[in-house]
């Protein structure tokens, strides 16, 4: 083809128009003038294509308790992240399934804000009234520990200090000289009053977990005291290990794709559980029934088939109406095979407990037990192996209880195999005898008889229900089953006592319309979902599932609302089945590399125990909310209470456990531990030996008998990946007065002397300031940091190596640093190496090598769950003081202070030494160990001398995946055959498919990474399939770690008889207007508050969930969530409610209690029931909180209404499954009881 030249135009008119042309438009006319050339032209865009250009992309995600743990792409230019996005390499699910990506959420997507943010912390500060103080110290003296001391324990000095906490003044200072100061302080505190006086707070290790495990790491190191976090927060469900024996162990969320039939309950998917909320979405196509169950019109409501708008805290009245069907219409009226077998085999219902006459009837006792067999009683172990009887009516004790677990007698014999025996379900038989049973409820109306003990929580009464019995050895029985039946009203013909009418009586509780009166649900709605949801799992073999949550678990009595919860899954065989059963969601919990986290965050390679403490008592105890409470622990019990708590609070209950040894209680003694030891040798005796001695003369006393004496205080306090005067501190205001001595706005009186302790020191004058040094490490500014004395600068999670893993899904992912730490911050890791530095520094002069004591609780998965035969607790002053048994068991440990850094940058002897155990499993890593030092390098010289490194953080990484059954496949193997030799059954071949696997930190960085079937977990994902909790003990006959050895409708224990709830109750919201004189909820009478005159008021029900714009991830100063929300605190109330008090939305309205004092603006929306407010989670002080008129001070945070209060069944321990674990057990940091008085105020604010 040729090209032809266009012929030009002729003339020169003709050429000088073309010419003048040229100067009309950019670019350059060809000689001939045929063509323009231009050049350039994208100038207008290169913004856009230099906005999404990036150097590079780094695969990190987020260490946030928001449950994801999702991997991300983040973008670098220059140097600087520019922005992130989801990664799409997720392992496959397989064709059956939906798929995990992409996983992620809005807020995830703009945490890179936090890098360049305003809130950013750059630099270290200190409180400039303590640094001056210190500097003149300093100089005057030379020694930083002397310096330190000179100022904490002069009174006016450190009173001066601690005043100025809230108050802004901090400065900026140099590492340092702050880690100088760390140091010292926690040299002299050591050396003065002891170890346990250390404290650290620190959450969700899950979520980043070097980053956790460093900072308790030097607190283990040192013998400091580690803060729990699940039992504060209230999101530990005390049911869990009340009916398992094992704590939270849930489905992933993939396994909701295969239920047939989805109960949310007190969790809202789609705000919490965002990149999973697909799974319940997609389930719904393919014919998956989704009910909702919440008081508000919440986000996942719009998802649902049904919504059941339930009244605040009455869901275990909804649960047991429910409940009621399921035993009625599938296990009384019409059998289902599968549910009876079910129960028959993994659960308690077969089980006899002995019946005691009282009052014209009788009461349930104990589990009856091979020491009541004149055959069986002197076999191992008998007080602790359950009975039950044959198809014959003989009674056989059943292999798999705990006499089994432990002892030569029972290796071979833990399992569930029942041995071709078919145990009676019921005694009931035609003309069999039947007996009346005493159960106490809770739901009726108050008396007001015998004081404050009448004053029952929403009421107390006696029921009258008959049980069919038999007599065994001399013994009344009956099978739980028979007494469940009973708890829930439903009769059969001829047993005596008050029986419900049908469906429709409301008089009995269990029935649905009874359950209706309370929770506002409808009875046809109740009836049908309950009916539902049993039909669903018998068509499908165990396929329905409740996912629950926060909104039923942060009540007082949350653990009875779970209990009756739990028992639609488990009446219906549906625990342990893919699809099916409970799914507990509250944050990130599973640390599924759990062996090699516990090994390095508590030290356990150099020393065993760590001194573990349940945050809420710690908490309760050194905030002085104790001195406020008062509430008698006779006005929580039953009506058929034998008088065990006569007299005492439930402060009283507090101690009592801790001199039992049930619960852990750090500060122990009021001496401190290292001097007992040193006085102890003096003594020429074993310091056990001693302690018990100077306890029997009564020169030693626990600290929790008198926490308001300076020698008790807690003094050093570091928080670091948390923020607990921002988000959990329940009873902020108390935190501020006692244990900060700051300014605060507590408004409510101490308790009179007739509600006080008898069993504690009451001082006159109440503890301020208690805390000496209180330090934050963050990388942005807090409502913790406003407080802190030292505020350090964190990297953030672009900006470090570490590990991630969540309950949701199966994967390791990866921290990795997209940018060094900029400006001065500096990794968790890194500030805990650097202060173990100058600690090792100091104590050469100061503490050189002690020997510590360390009082440890009786635990959990050991034989101390053996400690307390039956249940059976005599009275405290009758009781022998035996270390381990009647007490905390007494543990020297030698402590070499000046080796702290050493010991903390390698792995200890004693891993592969003694071995590790978790959950009772014994794992023996000498091959890893060795793997280990090749791969991270040997300690060449000192104490570590050839041990394997730890010196930095992918150090860290690697010890924790090598040594844990998720992450290496030998070690599951090995594991799995040990828990074989006890079970006698084939388990091992569960990890046969892994066995070669080896998880290492350059395998998370590379891609997320499946764990694999360990026995440190209930559940299996062999063969690729989803994981469902304690699918391994149904299908291999492993037994749960329970006194029976099966799932619990039944706790014996005294103090759960106490309390009436040895079975599933319904107890209601506590009735605080009736126990501390708070108002009525719907009350609009005047509070008598001076700043309240003239302004209408409403006393409304006051509940912290959380908010799609401040979950965790995001927190609530970001901007764009700001910018989303309506920005700063916010109470969310019924158009009824602001009717009330005549507050339109957005308008300035302040709530107030006892407690504390709040403003916020209100958020006036019909999705909220009349009578209930929320104030979302967690709200920090820091942006937009004005002065409020009431106390004059700027307003608090969402826990500002709130406080702790103790419940006595959350304290029990030493006794099989109640035995204590590490945030598996403990009293709970329950705020959703609370009541507070809401008005309109002045418009015109001040900040």
């Amino acid at each position: 083809m040729t090209a032809t030249k266009p012929e030009r135009p002729q003339g020169a008119a003709a050429d000088a128009l073309l010419k003048l042309g040229t100067f009309l438009r950019r670019g350059e006319a060809s000689e001939d003038l045929s063509r323009i050339f231009l050049r350039g032209g994208r100038e207008g865009d290169a913004f856009y294509r230099d906005r999404w250009s990036h150097d590079k992309v780094v695969r990190s995600t987020h260490g946030v308790n928001c449950t994801g743990s999702c991997s991300w792409k983040v973008y670098v230019k220059d140097g600087i992240i520019t922005w992130e996005a989801q990664q799409t390499d997720y392992p496959t699910t397989g064709p059956s399934s939906p798929e995990y990506e992409p996983r992620g959420c809005p807020r995830g997507a703009a945490f890179s804000w936090y890098t360049y943010s305003p809130t950013r912390v750059r630099y270290p500060y200190v409180r400039g009234a303590l640094l001056a103080l210190y500097r003149e110290a300093k100089a005057r003296l030379g020694d930083p520990v002397l310096a330190w001391a000179d100022v904490v324990e002069d009174p006016e000095r450190a009173r001066s200090y601690k005043r100025a906490r809230g108050r802004g003044g901090m400065v900026r200072a140099q590492w340092p000289e702050v880690l100088e100061i760390m140091a010292a302080a926690h040299v002299h505190t050591t050396k003065r009053y002891g170890p346990d006086r250390l404290a650290g707070f620190t959450v969700i290790p899950a979520m980043s977990q070097v980053s956790y495990g460093a900072g308790t790491r030097f607190l283990s190191l040192m013998g400091g005291t580690i803060l729990s976090f699940y039992d504060w927060y209230a999101d530990l469900p005390m049911a869990s290990p009340q009916i398992f024996g094992d704590q939270t162990d849930v489905p992933e969320s993939a396994d909701w794709f295969n239920a047939g039939y989805l109960v949310m309950w007190g969790s809202n998917i789609p705000v919490t559980r965002t990149p999973d909320a697909h799974f319940m979405v997609e389930a719904r196509y393919r014919g998956q029934k989704v009910v909702a169950i919440s008081p508000d019109y919440a986000d996942n409501t719009k998802f649902a088939d049904e919504w059941l708008a339930v009244h605040p805290g009455t869901d275990g009245a909804l649960a047991m109406g429910m409940g009621h069907i399921i035993l009625r219409e599938f296990h009384v009226e019409r059998p289902e095979p599968y549910f009876i077998d079910y129960v028959k085999r993994f659960t308690d219902s077969p089980f006899l407990v002995s019946l005691e006459e009282r009052d014209g009837g009788y009461v349930p006792g104990k589990f009856l037990t091979a020491a009541d067999l004149p055959d069986h009683a002197d076999v191992e172990n008998a007080a602790f192996k359950t009975v039950m009887l044959d198809g014959d009516g003989a009674p056989f004790v059943p292999n798999g209880t705990l006499g089994d677990r432990y002892g030569e007698a029972g290796k071979g014999r833990w399992n569930l195999d029942l041995q071709g025996r078919d145990p009676l379900l019921t005694l009931h038989a035609e003309g069999g005898r039947a007996v009346e049973v005493l159960l106490p409820r809770f739901d009726v109306a108050p008396g007001t008889e015998d004081g404050d003990a009448g004053q029952h929580v929403g009421g107390a009464g006696v029921l009258r229900r008959g049980v069919p019995v038999r007599e065994v050895a001399g013994r009344l029985v009956t099978t739980v089953f028979d007494l469940l039946l009973a708890q829930y009203g439903v009769g059969r013909p001829g047993l005596p006592g008050q029986w419900p009418t049908g469906y429709e009586d409301p008089t009995q509780p269990g029935t649905p319309a009874w359950a209706a009166e309370h929770s506002g649900v409808p009875v046809n709605a109740i009836v049908r979902i309950g009916r539902e949801f049993a039909d669903n799992a018998r068509r499908s073999k165990g396929r329905s599932m409740i996912v629950m949550g926060a909104g039923t678990n942060h009540y007082f009595h949350s653990d009875t609302i779970y209990r009756a919860m739990i028992a639609l899954v488990t009446l219906t065989g549906c625990q342990g089945v893919n699809g099916g059963g409970w799914a507990h969601y509250v944050g990130q919990e599973k640390v599924r590399p759990i062996t090699g986290f516990q090994q390095y965050a508590f030290a356990l390679d150099w020393q065993r125990p760590t001194r573990h403490m349940i945050s809420t008592a710690f908490w309760y105890l050194g905030t002085e909310q104790w001195r406020y409470d008062g509430l008698p622990a006779q006005a929580l019990t039953s009506p058929l209470a034998t008088g065990r708590f006569a007299g005492m609070t439930t402060a009283d209950t507090l101690v009592e456990s801790a001199r039992r040894g049930w619960m852990p209680s750090f500060p122990t003694f009021d001496r401190n531990p290292l001097d007992l030891t040193d006085e102890a040798a003096a003594a020429g005796m074993e310091p056990a030996d001693y302690v018990v001695q100077e306890l029997r003369e009564g020169r030693l006393r626990f600290a929790v008998e008198d926490p308001s004496a300076p020698e008790n205080f807690p003094r050093v306090i570091t928080v670091w990946r948390s923020n607990i005067l921002g988000s959990s501190s329940k009873g902020n205001e108390y935190f501020l007065r006692h244990l900060l001595g700051a300014e605060s706005a507590v408004r409510g009186p101490e308790s009179p002397p007739e509600r006080r302790p008898k069993h504690m020191v009451w001082r006159e004058q109440a503890a301020e300031g208690k805390v000496d040094l209180l330090t934050c490490i963050d990388f942005r500014n807090t409502s913790t940091t406003l407080y802190s004395d030292i505020v350090l600068p964190a990297a953030t999670w672009y900006e470090k190596h570490d590990i991630s893993t969540t309950d949701m899904h199966p994967f390791v992912n990866s921290f990795n640093p997209a940018i060094s730490p900029p400006w001065q911050t500096r990794t968790d890791f890194r500030i805990f190496q650097d202060l173990a530095a100058k600690v090792s520094e100091l104590s050469v002069a100061h503490l050189g090598k002690r020997r510590d004591l360390l009082a440890a609780p009786l635990n959990h998965d050991t034989p101390d769950a053996l400690a307390t035969p039956h249940g059976a607790v005599p009275p405290l002053e009758e009781t022998p003081l035996v270390p381990g048994v009647t007490m905390p068991k007494l543990i020297t440990i030698e402590r070499d202070y000046p080796a702290t850094l050493a010991k903390f940058n390698a792995l200890g002897p004693l891993t592969d030494s003694l071995g590790m155990v978790t959950k009772g499993v014994r794992f023996m890593p000498d091959r890893e160990v060795a793997e280990l030092a090749q791969r991270n390098g040997r300690v060449v010289s000192g104490i570590a001398e050839g041990r394997p490194s730890l010196d930095r953080d992918t150090k860290a990484a690697e010890m924790i995946l090598a040594l844990s059954g998720t992450t290496n496949g030998r070690l599951s193997t090995q594991g799995f055959e040990d828990m074989e030799e006890r079970t006698g059954t084939r388990l091992a071949d569960l990890a046969a498919e892994s066995e070669s696997v080896r998880v290492t930190f350059a395998d998370t960085q590379s891609r997320p990474t499946s764990v694999v079937t360990s026995p440190e977990w209930s559940g299996s994902e062999t063969g690729g399939r989803r994981y469902t909790a304690f699918s391994t003990n149904v299908e291999r006959l492993k037994p749960w770690h329970t006194l029976t050895g099966r799932m619990h409708f039944y706790l014996d224990h005294d103090w759960m008889s106490e309390l009436g709830e040895t079975l599933p109750v319904y107890r209601p919201p506590l009735d605080l207007h009736r126990l501390y004189g708070d108002p009525v909820p719907g009350d609009t009478s005047p509070s008598g508050d001076p700043t309240a005159q003239g302004h209408a008021e409403v006393a409304v029900r006051y509940l912290t969930p959380h908010s799609k714009w401040s979950i965790h991830s995001e927190y609530q100063d970001n901007l764009f969530m700001l910018s989303l929300s309506r920005g700063g605190p916010n109470i969310w109330m019924s158009p009824q409610d602001a009717a009330k008090i005549g507050v339109r939305d957005n308008e300035w309205i302040e709530a107030y209690n006892r407690n504390g004092v709040v403003v916020a603006r209100a958020v006036v929306s019909h999705r909220m029931p009349e009578g209930t407010v929320f104030m979302h989670h967690a709200t920090d002080r820091v942006v937009d909180v004005p002065r409020a008129e009431t106390s004059g001070q700027r307003g608090g945070i969402h826990n500002s209404l709130t406080r702790v209060l103790m419940k006595p069944t959350h304290l029990v321990g030493g006794y099989a499954q109640l035995a204590y674990a590490f945030n598996y057990i403990g009293p709970t940091g329950n705020q959703r009881d609370e009541v507070t008085v809401i008005r309109r105020r002045s418009q015109e604010v001040e900040y």
